[in-house]
C-alpha cells in the first residue's frame, strides 16, 4: 500500500487541498492564498457492519474515494493538478488498519473508531488486578514526585475507542498474522507494527505522478478533531471548540500543560510543529450527526435544514427523550459511587483507593457499550416534531454535560468558544446549547474545519502561509449565537433525558458483541 514517494510540486503552484476522512463523508476541499475555497467534492462513507457492533471500512473503496474526492475537487476549481502545491490529510483518529510490508496486501479492513467488538476485553481489562495496581503505584509515585505523568496513570481507564485495545483483538483473533516474540508487556502488540512519531507538519513524501500526474507533496497529517482545532484558529490555552459532527467533541487548549484525565475528559497531543507541542483535553459523546443521518433515512423529514423549524413547531417534546447509543454511551449519570474518583486530589484519590465510602450523590462517566438507543415516553399525541425536538434536544444536552465538565477540571479560564461540523449548522441545537451553557458560541461560514485545519498546516510547512497571526485573519464568522433563555427552564426536560439514559444502560448482553 506505498503509494506516495519523494518529490516537488511545480514552481508556479498556488494553492492547497485539505482531504477529511470523515466517518460519514469524505471531503476534499482546494483553498487559495486568501482561505477561500475554489473546490469542493465530496462522497458518502461506506461502512461495513459484519456483526453486531462491528463498524468497518474497506481500504479499497476508501483509496478510491480519496483519489477520486481530490480530482474532482481540483476539477471543480477549474485548476490544473501541478498547480497544487501540497496536500494536507485528516483521518479518523482511533480508526487502524494492519498490512503485510511486503506485498502491500491489507490482513483486515480498516477497524473504525465507532468498532465495539473490544467491548468484553476493557471491560476485563478496566476490571483487572493489573490496571488497580498501576492506579495505586501511579498514586504512590505521584505523591512522591508531583509529576503529572503519575497523576495521569493514577486514573487511567479503557474504553472502546481507544486502538490499543481494538488492534489487541485484531491480533488474537486473525491466525495468519505472525509478528515479532518481542509483544508489548500490556497488550501483546509488537512495537515494530506502529509508524514513526513525526511532526504534524512534516514531509511524508509525494504522492505517486502515476496517480494525479505530478507528484503534490504531502505536508501535514492530522486527527479530524486536532485539525478542527486548528483550522478554528484555537492557538491560545483556554480556547474551546466544539466539534458536532459523526459525534461530539468538545477540545479545550491546555498549552504546553497535559491535562490531568478526570470524570469525563483525557489528554491528546494537539500538535506539534518544530519546538512546539500544544496539549488538548478533550470530551466526547458519540451519535449526533449520525443520528440526524439514521432519523432522514426513516423519512421523518425530507432535508436537514427543515429539522430546526419542526422543533420550534412544537413547544417541547411532550415528555418525549431520545437517547442516541447507536455507537455505546459517553455520558454522566447521577450515582451515589464510594468507588469515585477525583484525580486533582491526592488525598482523596488515595481515600478512594482504601475503600472510603462517600454518601454524596455525584455525577460520574459512563462509558457503556452495552446501552441501547431508544425514544422514552411515547404517547399516542406525539408527531414526528416531537421525535424531531427529542433528538436535538439530546444532542444539547449532552453538549451541556461535557461543557459543564470542563468548567469543573479546567485550570486554564476558559476563552473562545466556536463550534463546526455538520450538526452547527443547526440553529435549534446551537441557540439551546448557548442557553443551557450561558455562553456565546461563534459558527464559522466554513464549518468544515477539518479539511482548513489540514490546508492550514500544510500550506504553513510549505511557507503558502507565514504564521498562525495570519491565519486567525483569515477565519470568517458567519455568525454568533448567544444566550436568549434561562438554562433553568430546561432543567425539567433534561432531567428526564438523564432518567431515560439510565434506563437504557446495559440493554445488551455482552456476548451480543
Amino acid at each position: 500500500m506505498s503509494r506516495c514517494k519523494e518529490g516537488r510540486a511545480s514552481a508556479t503552484a498556488t494553492y492547497v487541498v485539505g482531504v477529511d476522512v470523515g466517518s460519514i463523508m469524505l471531503r476534499c476541499h482546494v483553498y487559495d492564498k486568501t482561505a477561500e475555497v475554489r473546490g469542493v467534492s465530496s462522497k458518502k462513507v461506506e461502512t461495513l457492519h459484519p456483526h453486531l457492533g462491528w463498524v468497518e471500512l474497506d481500504p479499497e473503496v476508501l483509496w478510491t474515494q480519496v483519489t477520486d474526492v481530490i480530482k474532482e475537487a481540483v476539477q471543480a476549481a477549474g485548476l490544473q493538478m501541478n498547480q497544487i502545491a501540497g496536500l494536507g490529510i485528516s483521518t479518523q483518529r482511533g480508526t487502524f488498519i494492519t498490512w503485510n510490508k511486503k506485498t502491500g496486501k491489507p490482513f483486515h479492513n480498516f477497524i473504525s473508531w465507532k468498532d465495539q467488538r473490544a467491548a468484553e476485553l476493557v471491560n476485563s481489562w478496566n476490571r483487572g488486578v493489573i490496571l488497580k495496581a498501576i492506579h495505586v503505584i501511579s498514586t504512590i509515585l505521584y505523591f512522591l514526585t508531583r509529576s503529572d505523568r503519575y497523576l495521569t496513570a493514577s486514573s487511567l481507564t479503557f474504553t472502546t475507542q481507544h486502538v490499543s485495545l481494538r488492534l489487541s483483538w485484531i491480533l488474537q483473533n486473525i491466525t495468519e498474522m505472525c509478528w515479532s516474540s518481542v509483544l508489548s508487556k500490556l497488550f501483546s502488540i509488537p512495537m515494530s507494527i506502529y509508524p514513526p512519531v513525526e511532526d504534524t507538519s512534516h514531509s511524508f513524501g509525494s504522492v505517486d505522478a502515476e496517480i494525479f500526474g505530478v507528484p503534490i507533496p504531502i505536508v501535514a497529517l492530522v486527527a479530524d478533531q486536532q485539525a478542527a482545532m486548528f483550522g478554528q484558529c484555537c492557538f491560545h490555552a483556554g480556547d474551546v471548540k466544539l466539534t458536532m459532527g459523526t459525534g461530539i467533541f468538545w477540545d479545550v487548549n491546555t498549552g504546553n500543560h497535559l491535562h490531568t484525565p478526570g470524570a469525563g475528559l483525557y489528554p491528546v497531543v494537539g500538535w506539534k510543529i518544530g519546538k512546539e507541542v500544544v496539549f488538548l483535553a478533550e470530551g466526547n459523546a458519540s451519535d449526533a450527526g449520525s443520528t440526524i443521518k439514521w432519523a432522514k433515512e426513516l423519512d421523518l423529514f425530507t432535508s436537514v435544514d427543515e429539522t430546526s423549524r419542526m422543533a420550534r413547531n412544537v413547544i417541547d417534546s411532550e415528555g418525549v427523550c431520545f437517547v442516541p447509543s447507536f455507537s455505546g454511551l459517553q455520558v454522566l449519570v447521577p450515582c451515589p459511587s464510594r468507588w469515585y474518583l477525583r484525580a486533582s486530589v491526592v488525598s482523596e484519590h488515595l481515600k478512594t483507593l482504601m475503600n472510603v465510602s462517600s454518601k454524596k450523590t455525584r455525577e460520574v462517566p459512563v462509558n457503556d457499550p452495552y446501552a441501547c438507543a431508544s425514544f422514552m415516553g411515547l404517547k399516542p399525541s406525539t408527531t414526528r416534531n416531537h421525535l424531531i425536538r427529542a433528538m436535538l434536544e439530546s444532542i444539547a444536552f449532552r453538549n451541556k454535560q461535557l461543557y459543564d465538565t470542563i468548567v469543573k477540571q479546567m485550570r486554564v479560564p476558559l476563552r473562545n468558544i466556536r463550534a463546526d461540523g455538520g450538526v452547527s449548522n443547526n440553529s435549534f441545537v446551537m441557540q439551546m446549547t448557548s442557553d443551557l451553557i450561558n455562553k456565546k458560541i461563534d459558527k464559522p461560514v466554513n464549518t468544515d474545519m477539518s479539511c482548513l485545519g489540514a490546508a492550514f498546516l500544510a500550506g504553513l510547512a510549505l511557507g503558502f502561509w507565514t504564521d498562525k497571526e495570519q491565519l486567525k485573519k483569515l477565519r470568517r464568522t458567519e455568525i454568533v449565537f448567544e444566550p436568549q433563555r434561562d438554562s433553568g427552564e430546561y432543567k425539567l426536560a433534561m432531567d428526564n433525558w438523564i432518567k431515560a439514559v439510565q434506563r437504557s444502560l446495559n440493554w445488551y448482553s455482552q456476548t451480543s458483541y
